[in-house]
């Protein structure tokens, strides 16, 4: 875009891996549509636990937090737009969360994986974007104005 503003990509969430010795669990995201870039990043053990069983719609006998935050939105009538990975600086990814209500349009700063598993929470997943520069290398990339 010349507009200054980011492009963002559509991704899919292709899952959640712990490969030893390592001990974090990886977050995979692929394009949903070509070149298909593939963008990694580690997050905590609990974070991973959780998009896991978000993405299996797998059910806890007591609501972890990811699930009880996606209820009490759908209660409160407001809907997750998309979760957009909007920045990294080292291996910090920076991401918001794109809500809608009567109120009107929330964004709000999130943490990648808890963005990602509400997103894939929803009744009908929302879209997970990421900035394109964050599919073109490894450096920092500074979130752009929205």
């Amino acid at each position: 875009m010349g507009d200054g503003r980011p492009n963002f990509r559509v991704m899919e969430v292709v899952g959640v891996t712990v490969e030893l010795p390592d001990q974090f669990p990886l977050v995979t995201l692929v394009e949903s549509e070509a070149p298909l870039r593939e963008l990694t990043f580690r997050v905590g053990m609990a974070e991973g636990v959780a998009l896991s069983h978000a993405l299996r719609r797998l059910r806890s006998p007591r609501p972890l937090t990811h699930e009880l935050l996606t209820t009490v939105l759908g209660r409160l009538g407001a809907d997750v737009v998309a979760v957009r990975l909007t920045g990294r600086q080292g291996t910090v990814y920076q991401a918001e969360l794109d809500l809608m209500s009567a109120r009107g349009r929330e964004v709000m700063a999130c943490r990648p994986s808890d963005g990602i598993t509400i997103a894939v929470r929803q009744p009908v997943q929302a879209p997970v974007l990421a900035d394109e520069r964050l599919l073109e290398g490894d450096g920092d990339v500074l979130p752009g104005p929205g």
